[in-house]
């Protein structure tokens, strides 16, 4: 029998427009036990922009702790509920967008919406207070305390006399291919070519610039060709294996797949505008940038867990590159579309054991001339 989970969701805007928050609580349905709860400012929003996005955080929380149960979420806003159950069209495109993150947080058909008084809906409500009062409730997992980039003491990394263990990845972009050259969306799933001349070059590049840096214990890459040939070319400077992971090749870009910006915006333009506008948005077929970051998560706990102390280099792509910059930073999902990753370009961060993150350089070319 599936794991019966409960959510209690809230929100709330002091000016509607004004300062926002939410507050979400997951409970076991049997038990009653609190498994998750967290209350968090949002910046100026309304009550129910603020009131999706704690059902958004409730329905993830729930993911993380079984993707297999059943939900019930408990709200005391009515427009959200009958919203979700599909019996109310959503005509606000904040809201839209949200409706989207929440359908792709969970699985739509083990959730299910009631509407609650207010007054049953008291833990909820008080995050949402603590929060806009000043006082944020962070997240609480039974069995685990995460914590959070923006929940641990800020440090000045590299003044401390501690000397915590660090793992180091140099991030390496795989070399040119002829979609890079042609600037062409080139994803998992579809056309997967092969690095050009230009590419092997770059590739040689880095590898003699890694070597000369100090090289490394061992190569991450991603198990899609481009890849996995600059990983070979590297790894015939620095001596060390190779190691494939599959969780961080590129995002799938389905039917966009081999078909340049203009193209898809030409034949597909509101879709590409949807996309752009939301991370939980994906191509037609394709992948997400909320679906990518889950795995590129997962495979940076790995790595990190499993070669603690090393210094890797990882070969991989545009938006894996982009997602462990963002998690490092612990930056907004807006970074997707402001950072530059140019081919064979290398970006550095230090992974802390006391869980702190250092980023030493993003999208560094000088050893390519």
């Amino acid at each position: 029998m599936a794991r019966r989970l409960v959510i209690e969701a809230d929100g709330g805007s002091r000016g509607n427009p004004g300062p926002a928050a939410y507050g979400t609580v997951v409970k076991d349905a049997d038990t009653g036990a609190v498994l998750f709860e967290e209350g968090r400012a949002i910046g100026v929003a309304t009550n129910n922009v603020a009131e999706y996005d704690g059902l958004v955080a409730g329905l993830r929380a729930a993911a993380d702790i079984d993707a297999t149960a059943t939900v019930e979420a408990r709200l005391d806003s009515k427009l959200v509920v009958e919203q979700m159950s599909g019996r109310w069209k959503i005509k606000h495109e904040d809201m839209r967008t949200r409706a989207i993150q929440a359908r792709d947080a969970f699985p739509a058909e083990s959730v299910k919406y009631t509407w609650v008084p207010r007054a049953q809906n008291g833990h909820a409500d008080r995050l949402v207070n603590e929060a806009l009062d000043g006082h944020p409730s962070g997240d609480r997992v039974v069995g685990r305390q995460p914590q959070t980039a923006g929940e641990r003491p800020n440090v000045l990394v590299g003044w401390s006399a501690a000397h915590p263990v660090v793992t180091t990845t140099s991030l390496l972009r795989h070399g040119e291919t002829r979609h890079t050259a042609e600037r062409r969306f080139s994803g998992w799933g579809g056309d997967d070519p092969p690095l050009n001349a230009v590419g092997v070059e770059q590739a040689h590049s880095a590898g003699r610039h890694l070597a000369a840096s100090g090289g490394a214990d061992l190569i991450i890459t991603s198990p899609m060709m481009r890849t996995r040939q600059t990983a070979e070319i590297v790894a015939e400077h620095l001596g060390v294996e190779v190691v494939v992971e599959d969780d961080i090749r590129e995002c799938a870009f389905g039917a966009w797949d081999g078909m340049t910006f203009d193209e898809v915006q030409t034949q597909d333009g509101e879709a590409l505008a949807r996309w752009l506008a939301s991370t939980a948005v994906a191509p037609p077929d394709g992948e997400s940038f909320d679906e990518v970051e889950k795995r590129v998560r997962a495979a940076r706990d790995r790595i990190i867990e499993g070669y603690e102390g090393s210094t890797l280099v990882v070969v991989t792509h545009v938006t894996p590159l982009k997602t462990l910059l963002r998690l490092a930073l612990d930056a907004p999902m807006q970074t997707y579309y402001r950072l530059e990753i140019r081919p064979a370009s290398l970006s550095t961060i230090a992974w802390f054991g006391d869980g702190n993150v250092s980023v030493k350089g993003v999208n560094e070319t000088p050893h390519l001339g």
